[in-house]
């Protein structure tokens, strides 16, 4: 009887890869957690293979302890802790109040001002938290009650509010664009050694910072032009505010000076200097993190005194040392140093000692609010879930091409009609499906490792590939049943907003996200240009 068994094992065992990605679907869909998850079925698949002699073990004896090395020690992946705790340190901060607040009361005596702001506010947050459970959390919590009192019909504040959220994940710096660079730069050099070029050329976070800014900003202008076309068709789905509950002009300039120098300050040092150059996504990320820290400690609010007073000092003295770095040849240990170049050191000494006090001070005040302690605890949650599903998906990505997955989903590509149209088609299409039930980050570093240098061996852009699958992810978050905004929005809504209203409401949005696609598909070049431009 076990012979038999055995036997049937064998003549299964070209099955085995197909196998192990159903048994994950199976389980992921079953509730299981997705980074436990994936180990498991990484080490049940193994040992089966073992035992029947269709998995070598070498696959993972030597890989895998290097690629565990390799994700603690990645420069890049350690910018994603510190953009989680920029976002968490905004959301806490109760920075996104006051900008709904302000752009509601400036653009609310329009017809469908309200929805426009809060799209508009959604763009903002996206570019400086790119957390999505806490942008549509958050607007949900402040808008939502808002645009139903103010007649909105509930569809529609619902959608609204769920795909301002998501832009998050598309409009950088992006926890999703992060990850997806990481992937494509290893499956663009793994294509390229496939093919026996043994120098490859390399795809950084930047590249697809710079691809996915102009798609971003369009999705916004696309969302924004169906608001109004909403506003204008159906007028009563979207009622102007009243005067009352409207600033005038003199207040709505004092208002906007008030609340938004200081994110707009914080996107421009981070992607600025991204973009520019002049730093990496992970030392952008930790200017982002203390430039959000002092913006916490610098509201009056949360401060108070002479902690106030050093936050906004050390604003201030980041500035400062930006200005310097850029201006002057801060380098100590040289032959030679002008007059001005010491003066410049000198300044940017007290500016570090202005800084560090700005940081103590701004910390005193979150734990005198009792704020750091969650904050700290979120941003663990989530760099934790991140990065155990990292560890997860690498040792299921090895098991699997030990197996033989690499070669199946190679050979099923190369033989889909229309050649790499075709085969790219077909994996936007599946990536679209798996977002109806996955989550964007076991999409992305399980699916993405899978398919992407298959995809680039076929002579696809890489940068264009990733922006692709970007908005594409995007979907996975408007697309019920488990589009987590959705799921989001779902736990803050008032009772008397249906859940069917909130499906209703997210659909219009995911059918321009997938205009946007093929937007992207007929334009290559609103993902290609700024990245030539920039970095040639």
């Amino acid at each position: 009887m076990l012979d038999n068994v055995i036997l049937c094992l064998c003549a299964c065992a070209t099955w085995l890869d197909i196998a192990m990605v159903i048994t994950l679907c199976v389980l992921l869909l079953a509730g299981f957690p997705a980074a436990f998850t994936l180990a498991g079925v990484a080490l049940f698949y193994g040992l089966l293979g073992l035992a029947i002699g269709a998995f070598d073990p070498a696959f993972i004896s030597t890989p895998f302890p290097i690629r565990i090395f390799g994700i603690v020690n990645n420069q890049v992946l350690l910018a994603v802790p510190m953009f989680i705790l920029m976002g968490v340190i905004l959301e806490r901060a109760k920075i996104a109040e006051d900008l709904l607040d302000t752009m509601a009361r400036l653009f609310g005596g329009m017809r469908g001002g309200l929805g426009l702001s809060v799209m508009m506010v959604g763009a903002l947050l996206a570019a400086s938290t790119g957390i999505v459970g806490a942008t549509v959390v958050t607007m949900g919590l402040l808008s939502l009650p808002t645009m139903l009192r103010r007649g909105y019909a509930p569809s529609l504040a619902s959608g609204t509010i769920a795909a301002a959220g998501t832009l998050g994940q598309i409009i950088p710096p992006s926890i999703v664009l992060i990850l997806l660079g990481d992937v494509i730069s290893n499956a663009y050099q793994e294509s390229q050694l496939s093919q026996g070029v043994f120098a490859p050329e390399t795809v950084s976070v930047g590249d697809l910072f710079a691809g996915a800014l102009i798609p971003g900003l369009t999705l916004v202008g696309i969302y924004l032009i169906y608001l109004i076309i909403v506003a204008i068709v159906r007028g009563e789905s979207s009622p102007a505010v009243p005067a009352e509950d409207r600033y005038d002009l003199k207040e709505g300039i004092r208002a906007a000076l008030r609340t938004l120098p200081a994110p707009l300050i914080l996107i421009f040092a981070v992607l600025g200097s991204i973009l520019a150059g002049k730093a990496t996504p992970t030392e952008a990320a930790s200017v982002g993190a203390v430039g959000a820290l002092l913006i916490a400690g610098s509201r009056e609010v949360m401060a108070k005194g002479a902690a106030l007073w050093l936050a906004r000092a050390g604003l201030l003295a980041i500035t400062i040392l930006i200005i310097l770095s850029e201006t002057l040849d801060l380098r100590l240990g040289r032959e030679t140093i002008t007059g001005t170049e010491q003066a410049g050191i000198v300044a940017a000494a007290i500016a570090c000692a202005i800084l560090t006090a700005g940081v103590l001070a701004s910390l005193w005040s979150l734990m005198g609010d009792k704020l750091l302690k969650p904050i700290l605890a979120k941003s663990a949650e989530v760099n934790g879930m991140v990065f155990t599903i990292l560890i997860g998906a690498a040792l299921f990505t090895l098991v699997f091409k030990g197996l033989g997955g690499d070669q199946t989903i190679a050979n099923a590509l190369a033989a889909a009609p229309g050649g790499a149209t075709g085969a790219l088609i077909m994996v936007m299409v599946v990536m679209f499906v798996l977002g109806f039930f996955l989550d964007f980050i076991e999409i992305t570093l399980v699916a993405v490792p899978l398919v992407a240098p298959a995809l680039l061996s076929l002579g696809i852009d890489p940068v264009w590939l990733g922006v692709m699958m970007a908005v594409n992810l995007q979907t996975s978050f408007l697309t019920p049943p488990f589009g987590f905004a959705l799921f989001y929005l779902r736990g803050v809504a008032p009772p008397d907003v249906q859940t069917a209203q909130i499906y209703k409401g997210a659909l219009p949005f995911v059918g321009i996200q997938i205009m946007m696609l093929g937007i992207l598909a007929l334009f290559p070049e609103l993902a290609t240009w700024l990245p030539d431009q920039i970095y040639g």
